[in-house]
């Protein structure tokens, strides 16, 4: 079985602040806000969550090709991604604009502050989904017109995917996410996309997982949730020895699901190993540099 995972491919330009957001920050001014934050180390490292997911699916032998859209600064993260053996033919160079980026700044307590630059991930919508052998589809964070095109484009082909709106759920009317959640095998969100998702829809897990569907919500160190029309599962978190890095953690997990699926092993299998992703993904700086070898037994 193969996975087709579209979404966004961006550069994280990752900065670290030696301390708290909380201790710099005045309630009493948030409505008049003018701050910086010194930060004592930058990184800029290959990101956006389609790049993160199919990275960890390349690590973990998760069989899956890549939809999405890079800039002109983006030929460095193609032939990254043909160097670790990545399935590029679908993702397209366009060369009249940027790459996505997000700037990421995270304080002491794993805090972030991010602002995201879309770029060519708005022209997402300008690539169809090949259909050949493709059993499992994703639909992650991505542009508004790419995300609800290549829903439609799975819908069509009759070919089961996963939702993960992530961070893009505010782009999306109640009807749009309808659209999107009811016609998915699978729905992934964290517990503050969930709550958001229950405000816009009226809609919460149980619509769900009555039609056979699973739904998963995950929420940080209190582990995740597996609710399933038979059966549901608490995952616990993993315990992390050296916390460097929480972003991209969440896209670590969802390979975890892409690769549970594709081999069909049971969801109580399935949370451990998308756990353990993440942990291991915790322990390292940047969302594509961690290996496997934690991993191996899982599989």
């Amino acid at each position: 079985m193969t996975a087709l995972i579209t979404g966004s491919f961006a550069y994280d330009n990752i900065l670290a602040f030696d301390g708290f957001f909380e201790e710099s920050l005045i309630k009493e001014k948030l409505n008049d806000l003018s701050i910086s934050f010194l930060c004592q180390d930058m990184k800029k490292n290959y990101g956006g969550c389609a790049g993160n997911i199919i990275y960890n699916c390349n690590g973990i032998g998760a069989k899956s090709i890549c939809l999405g859209t890079l800039g002109k600064d983006g030929y460095d993260y193609l032939n990254w991604f043909k160097s670790i053996g990545i399935d590029t033919r679908f993702l397209k160079i366009l060369d009249d604009c940027y790459s996505a980026q997000a700037f990421i700044m995270t304080d002491n307590n794993s805090n972030q502050i991010t602002s995201f630059y879309p770029g060519a991930m708005q022209y997402s919508h300008t690539i169809k989904i090949p259909t050949d052998g493709i059993e499992l589809g994703l639909v992650s964070p991505d542009g508004k017109e790419g995300m609800l095109m290549h829903t439609q484009e799975f819908i069509d082909h009759k070919i089961p995917f996963i939702f993960d709106p992530g961070q893009g759920m505010p782009m999306f009317t109640k009807d749009e996410l309808l659209l999107m959640s009811l016609n998915a095998k699978y729905i992934v969100m964290n517990s503050y996309e969930y709550e958001l998702f229950r405000k816009k829809t009226s809609l919460d897990f149980n619509n769900f997982v009555n039609e056979n569907k699973v739904f998963i919500i995950t929420n940080g160190d209190k582990g995740s949730d597996i609710f399933t029309q038979k059966e549901n599962f608490h995952i616990d978190s993993v315990k992390v020895v050296d916390a460097v890095d929480p972003t991209g953690c969440g896209d670590a997990y969802r390979a975890g699901i892409i690769y549970g699926i594709l081999n069909k092993m049971t969801w109580d299998k399935i949370g451990i190993l998308s756990a353990n992703l993440g942990a291991t993904k915790v322990e390292h700086f940047g969302t594509q540099n961690h290996n496997f070898d934690k991993i191996k037994s899982l599989l």
